[in-house]
C-alpha cells in the first residue's frame, strides 16, 4: 500500500511543475507577445530574460521525469534545488515552497515507487 501512496505523491509533485509549464505555453500561444511578457515579468522580479527558457526546460524535463518515475532520486533533488531557487529569486511564498521541497526530498529518500520507469530495469 505504501508504494502506491508514494506513487500518488510522486505524481502530485510532478503535476505542480507540469501544469505550470503547460499554462505558460498556452499563455504564449494565446497572446502574440506572451513570451516577451513572461521575460519582462521575470525581469521585473530581477531575473534576466535567459531564465525564461531555462525555467520552462527545467519544469518540463524535471516534471516529466517525476511523472514517469525516471531517475526519480536525481530528478527529485534537482527539482528541490530548483524550487528553492525560484522561491528565493522570485520572492514567492517561502512556506509553500518549503513544503514542496520537503515532499521532493522525501521522494528522493524513498525513490522506489510503483508504476515507474525505474522499476522496469529490475
Amino acid at each position: 500500500m505504501n508504494k502506491y501512496l508514494s506513487t500518488l505523491g510522486r505524481v502530485f509533485l510532478a503535476q505542480l511543475f507540469l501544469l505550470q509549464v503547460i499554462a505558460l505555453i498556452i499563455g504564449f500561444f494565446n497572446n502574440p507577445n506572451g513570451y516577451l511578457d513572461y521575460q519582462n515579468a521575470l525581469g521585473h522580479q530581477g531575473l534576466p530574460g535567459i531564465f525564461a527558457p531555462l525555467i520552462i526546460l527545467i519544469q518540463l524535463v524535471g516534471g516529466s521525469a517525476l511523472m514517469l518515475g525516471f531517475k526519480t532520486k536525481p530528478a527529485a533533488i534537482a527539482m528541490a534545488i530548483y524550487a528553492t531557487f525560484i522561491s528565493l529569486a522570485l520572492g514567492l511564498s517561502p512556506f509553500q515552497y518549503l513544503a514542496i521541497v520537503g515532499g521532493l526530498l522525501t521522494l528522493a529518500a524513498n525513490p522506489t515507487t510503483a508504476f515507474s520507469l525505474d522499476n522496469l530495469k529490475k
